[in-house]
């Protein structure tokens, strides 16, 4: 994490407009526009579709700053919510335009902000003979479109739309105040990095709903967004050796298993047409991850079929307790660290880090009401539990 955004020494060109006064907006903008010149260069070799405009350093700094100032503001008791994406009108699918275009400031903003806070709407802005200009909606946004949203007063989230465009956008930096984190590319090389983080980082295939830890990151989300934390435990199909560390009796035993979103999946890998599916998916998605807000923790298998919610987590008899935990959050600057499972969280963690030292084959997702998320997993190669906060990724 980087909290002090003045030792990043990277020119930006000539901004717009002319002055920066957030200090992170400058910081970040060459890192930013150099994730988008990679991924524009790499996804270019293979994808046949028109992509959206690269942005530039300047581009970024001065959309970071104006968003910034705008989301510290209030309009009629609230703070704004709006969602920022770059691209010209034309690069749009269905666009609601303005008659006028209107300049890209502080105010603006604020004031458009409770028109467009609803999920998946983006205020389209582009540059206009040197000037920033909002120039109306759209849902629809183009593969690599470079978005800026606002989470909460001096929270910004930089995120693109997957190549294919269904389902989560991928993070590129998270900024809070002067706290900044840049998603750090490089953490998908680590040894035993669970395919669920490299799809939330958007390495995994190019369609999102191909593979189950893409389907994953729906439901991770979806915990998240409930806000009253859960366990989500995803144990292999066709082994019975998970109920070892589960106290018996379940209270909510699932028999047969509840098969909702492997059907789905199954239908799907037939007929991939995100159209066709992406409503029916977000709803059993949203379904599955409403049971982990149930006291107690829903298990799945690696097929997305639903074995049980509101279980609760024990030692299994051959067991032994789990005494330490890897730490580790794949953004720039952050070091790994070995501490007893205890200084990680509460019960939801300490539970999920034992269920995973004694089933090694299993990952378990955690998130904390405060928003927090951890994804746990057994790292095959430093024979320990290894806890991966992802906040960054998934907000």
């Amino acid at each position: 994490m980087i909290t002090n955004p003045d030792i990043l020494p990277i020119d930006t060109g000539d901004s717009v407009p002319a002055t920066t006064t957030y200090k992170a907006a400058r910081s970040v903008a060459g890192l930013v526009a150099s994730h988008f010149e990679r991924h524009h260069e790499a996804v270019s070799k293979y994808y046949e579709q028109e992509l959206a405009p690269r942005p530039d350093p300047r581009i970024i700094e001065a959309i970071i700053d104006t968003t910034f100032w705008a989301s510290l503001r209030r309009e009629e008791g609230r703070s704004p919510t709006v969602s920022i994406a770059y691209l010209p009108p034309e690069a749009a699918e269905h666009p609601l335009i303005f008659a006028e275009r209107l300049t890209l400031t502080a105010n603006t903003l604020t004031k458009l902000a409770p028109a467009v806070e609803r999920s998946g709407i983006h205020l389209g802005v582009w540059e206009v003979d040197g000037e920033l200009r909002i120039w109306g909606t759209t849902r629809v946004i183009p593969g690599l479109c470079f978005v800026l949203e606002v989470i909460e007063p001096g929270m910004l989230v930089v995120k693109h739309r997957r190549v294919e465009g269904f389902g989560k956008f991928v993070n590129v930096a998270v900024l809070k105040g002067d706290q900044v984190k840049i998603v750090n590319e490089e953490s998908r090389k680590v040894r035993d990095c669970p395919s669920l983080i490299n799809s939330l980082m958007g390495f995994s295939s190019t369609t999102l709903w191909s593979d189950y830890p893409n389907l994953l990151v729906q439901l991770a989300a979806s915990m998240r967004s409930h806000g009253r934390g859960g366990i989500l435990l995803v144990v292999p199909k066709g082994k019975e050796r998970w109920r070892d560390s589960i106290i018996h009796p379940i209270t909510y035993d699932v028999q047969p298993p509840f098969s909702e979103l492997a059907d789905l999946h199954r239908k799907y890998v037939e007929d991939p047409n995100p159209i066709t599916w992406q409503n029916q998916f977000s709803s059993a998605v949203h379904n599955m991850a409403g049971l982990t807000a149930v006291d107690g923790a829903t298990i799945i298998n690696d097929r997305y079929e639903l074995l049980a919610f509101g279980a609760k987590i024990g030692r299994a008899a051959a067991g032994k307790p789990v005494e330490e935990i890897l730490i580790t959050e794949p953004v720039i600057g952050n070091t790994a660290n070995v501490v007893h499972p205890v200084q990680n969280g509460g019960t939801r963690h300490l539970s999920a880090a034992q269920f995973v030292h004694d089933q090694r084959d299993a990952i378990a997702l955690v998130a904390s009401q405060d928003g927090r998320f951890t994804i746990f997993s057994w790292s095959q190669c430093e024979k320990i539990v290894q806890a991966h906060r992802v906040d960054a990724l998934l907000l």
